[in-house]
């Protein structure tokens, strides 16, 4: 009888299971419809997208399915029980989400004040921490390589420092701010941006083309704004550290804490370490730099009025021969290079009113490095200040701003000698600056924005750059066409930004007093959304572009192998392309993210055109995401196309290719979620396993140039010894030495 009743009882409960469950409903937020909100079954495959109409259905559920989760980018997620023990069909009729306040669903960049990246003039890029989650990295330098149209560009191949490209464009026109503050440049823009911990940032915006109207000097090629967390929004305590094949260890520690009801901390510790020296190539140098990196970040926010984040980062890296250490520092018996880095910063706003906010920053980075027996030791201090107001009249909507910049810059080159007097002469750069901006609602779906500013710098004088942005979107904001013309202007600094100018390889020779570097962009902007069925959306965003440049300093490693010339260009620079980003969204858990960027770049001077070193023709990207609901479990696709890109040849003799491969790097990661606290992760990095050329160190047997001889002008001579005729030179560099190797990683979460 017992064994009856299981009996019936076990196939009763199949029954049940196997009954056509169903679930639907609306998505609302504000009495409107929300088209694209993703719906799924918690623990199980199951899942939708909202229509135009708000509208899901989900079928074919088990009664064992009781948890739904809705969620949308701008909108806190929301979790709905379900029961089916009365019916099996439920009809949940309007589900009304809350706005997340966050900055998910803002944006800053564009118009320095927030706004919905739908609504923003100006065309901004956004990526926020869940993307960067799919191919970990120890810091920001490394985690860009997955956007279209930026390139983190090593440029050297012994100390691995790096700067970041955009549409081509060298690392030193890229304006990088942290919470839209001027925090990474000058000095810093060599070794600052691997100090910048990825667990630190709640999202990244990009734009392309010149943003000087609004952020000054060095923003003349284009603008990332690093979003830190807000300590309101951020986990109680989070952990998350990961290994690789290469023995690299980076380790984040964050804690979130309260100073009674009105007050909110976040404390963020970052640790990487690579002791491991390893020589793949067999060129007697390190592959990859060693480091010993600490930074520490405290962010404190009273009453939502004001915000202070200090940060302070602390590396020593070496890159060199095999058998180098320190003993060996600044010597010429083994060669190496050796940077010392000591930096902290101040940053914050204040939130006077709705109209009124005063931004604040001050850093100081400290550099004490050897490059072989050359020796740079560098200090810069730079402080900033800046007052907006923002003010709505009827269908205008103004702003101003006040700003000051100083720089202090001090080191041991020639930069800060006076040969005149012969004696040190630190820079001392004052910049005060004021802007306006309006942007106009023409109507509902046209708007136009003015922006003009001008800076007066203390050596080069006053400089004004405008700019011009319309925007138009179809009544249902599916549609949406952005133009945008702007200028943009860079005072350059030749020993902090070019590290080619330090590795003691050639003489730096500067032909001329070096002029502000100037630009005109336009861009035209044209995104699309899609809802081809429930379950599917996809959105394309396209744009295409042309730059001018005047006045741009390119430096020339051509004209004498021994040297690296600098000096105005006296014809112009075109950059020109197009792009686009293809995401698209399945209820099935499946996500595709596809970029592609064309650049035809290249310099006219003296009737002859040439294109310039380390500037590729295409650049694509993509993430393919698919999350097995049931399983909570992950798998991560990421990876990088790079076209050819012309490469610094040391004469006519050189063996080594004029321009470099196509080539890609190429992710796989798989994730595990249990309890929506743990989450462990393993994958491969570099899975078609590629390395530049073995021979990106010229001469490398030979650091000192031993073996090296010259005729009565200075020219290399080819003898037996070099028949080449070359000279140790590590620029010769596109792509990491660090070829494929596994990771694996855990993330704690506690709210």
């Amino acid at each position: 009888m017992i064994k009856n009743n299981f009996i019936i009882g076990f196939l009763f409960s199949r029954i049940l299971l196997s009954q056509d469950y169903e679930v639907k409903g609306f998505v609302f937020f504000n009495d409107k419809p929300v088209f694209g909100a993703s719906i799924y079954i918690n623990n199980s495959n199951k899942g939708s997208i909202s229509n135009k109409d708000g509208l899901f259905i989900i079928n074919n559920l088990e009664i064992t399915h009781n948890e739904l989760i809705i969620s949308h980018t701008g909108f806190i997620s929301k979790k709905i029980n379900l029961d089916f023990s009365k019916n099996i069909q439920i009809n949940l009729g309007k589900v009304n989400l809350i706005s997340n306040e966050s900055l998910n669903e803002i944006v800053i960049s564009g118009t320095l004040k927030p706004v919905s990246k739908l609504n923003s003039p100006v065309p901004i890029e956004v990526y926020n921490k869940n993307f960067f989650k799919s191919n970990p990295t120890p810091s920001i330098f490394e985690s860009l390589q997955n956007i279209n149209g930026v390139r983190p560009q090593l440029n050297c191949s012994v100390c691995n420092t790096g700067d970041i490209h955009i549409n081509g464009q060298e690392g030193s026109y890229t304006m990088v701010l942290v919470d839209g503050l001027p925090i990474v440049s000058g000095l810093s823009s060599v070794y600052g941006l691997t100090g910048i911990p990825q667990s630190l940032i709640e999202q990244i915006e990009v734009i392309k083309g010149p943003t000087s109207t609004i952020y000054g000097s060095e923003a003349i090629g284009g603008l990332i704004n690093l979003i830190t967390k807000l300590p309101e929004h951020s986990d109680k305590f989070s952990f998350d550290s990961f290994t690789t094949g290469w023995r690299e260890v980076n380790s984040d520690f964050g804690y979130r804490y309260n100073i009674g009801k009105s007050i909110n901390s976040l404390l963020g510790i970052n640790y990487f370490n690579y002791s491991n020296p390893i020589d793949n190539n067999k060129d007697g140098f390190t592959d990859l730099t060693l480091q010993d990196r600490v930074s520490i970040f405290h962010k404190i926010d009273f009453n939502n009025k004001i915000s202070v984040a200090t940060r302070y980062i602390y590396e020593d890296r070496w890159g060199g021969q095999m058998n180098w250490n320190s003993n060996y520092r600044a010597s010429n018996k083994i060669y190496g290079e050796s940077i010392y880095t000591s930096r902290w910063e101040v940053f914050g706003k204040w939130d006077y009113n709705n109209n009124l906010k005063l931004q604040f920053s001050l850093n100081d980075h400290n550099q004490n490095s050897v490059y072989g027996t050359t020796k740079y030791d560098a200090n810069q201090t730079i402080g900033f200040v800046q007052i907006l107001y923002n003010k709505l009249l009827r269908s205008n909507d103004l702003t101003f701003g006040l700003a000051y910049r100083y720089t202090f810059y001090d080191d041991n080159s020639t930069a800060t000698f006076n040969e005149s007097d012969l004696f040190n002469d630190p820079d001392k750069v004052h910049l005060p600056g004021i802007f306006v901006q309006n942007e106009i609602k023409l109507s509902s779906q046209n708007s136009f924005l003015f922006g003009l500013r001008s800076d007066y710098n203390s050596v080069y004088g006053n400089i004004i750059t405008p700019r011009l942005n319309y925007k138009w979107n179809s009544i249902d904001k599916s549609s949406t066409i952005r133009l945008g013309l702007g200028s943009g202007y860079r005072i350059t600094n030749v020993f902090t930004e070019d590290h080619a100018s330090l590795t003691g390889a050639r003489d730096v020779v500067f032909k001329e007093d070096l002029k502000p570097e100037k630009s005109w962009n336009i861009n035209l902007n044209y995104v699309e959304s899609f809802f081809l069925k429930p379950g599917v959306i996809i959105d394309f965003d396209s744009s295409f572009f042309i730059t001018k440049f005047s006045n741009k300093i390119i430096p020339d490693y051509d004209f004498d192998l021994s040297k690296i010339i600098y000096q105005n260009l006296k014809g112009s620079s075109i950059s020109k392309g197009g792009s686009f980003n293809i995401n698209s969204t399945f209820s099935t858990g499946l996500r595709i993210n596809l970029g592609g960027t064309f650049i035809d770049s290249y310099k006219i001077e003296n009737g002859l055109k040439e294109k310039p070193y380390l500037t590729e023709t295409f650049q694509g990207v993509w993430r393919v995401s698919y999350k097995i609901y049931k399983k909570n479990l992950t798998i991560d696709y990421t990876g990088n196309a790079i076209g050819p890109m012309l490469l610094p040849l040391l004469g006519p003799l050189d063996p080594r290719p004029r321009y470099s491969p196509f080539h890609s790097i190429q992710n796989i990661q798989l994730t595990k979620t249990i309890s929506n606290k743990y989450e462990f992760y393993f994958g491969i990095k570099n899975i078609l396993n590629f390395t530049p050329d073995k021979r990106s160190i010229a001469r490398s047997f030979d650091p000192f140039d031993k073996y090296v001889s010259y005729d009565g002008e200075g020219n290399i001579i080819a003898d037996s010894q070099n028949p080449y005729g070359l000279k140790f030179d590590p620029s010769y560099v596109y792509a990491s030495n660090q070829g494929i190797r596994w990771f694996l990683g855990i993330r704690v979460n506690v709210n």
